[in-house]
C-alpha cells in the first residue's frame, strides 16, 4: 500500500504583491534584527546575524527582542529600531 503525504499548505487568499522597498548593499548599512520571544527566536537570529556577517561585509547587525511573545513590540521599541536601522527583519521562533 504506497504512502500518501497531505499537504498542509492552503490556497493563498490574497494574491501575492511584488515588495517594492528596497536598500542598497553597496555602502554601509543597519539591519536591525527583532527576536519574537518565542523560544528559539534569539538562536534563530543568531544564524541570520552570521549569515548575513559574511555575505555584507558592509552591514552593521542590531539585535532587539520584544521579550513577549504574546504582546506587539511596543511603540518605543519600534521607534528605536526605525532611527537606528535602515533595514529591519523580524522572527519567529518555535
Amino acid at each position: 500500500m504506497p504512502i500518501e503525504f497531505h499537504d498542509p499548505r492552503a490556497n493563498p487568499s490574497v494574491p501575492a504583491r511584488p515588495y517594492a522597498l528596497q536598500a542598497s548593499m553597496q555602502s554601509a548599512i543597519d539591519i536591525g534584527l527583532l527576536a519574537n520571544g518565542f523560544p528559539d527566536s534569539e538562536a534563530f537570529l543568531n544564524e541570520v546575524d552570521h549569515a548575513l556577517a559574511a555575505a555584507l561585509p558592509n552591514a552593521t547587525v542590531k539585535r532587539y527582542n520584544k521579550h513577549g511573545a504574546s504582546a506587539p513590540a511596543s511603540t518605543e521599541l519600534m521607534d528605536t529600531i526605525a532611527e537606528e536601522c535602515d533595514v529591519f527583519l523580524s522572527a519567529y521562533g518555535h
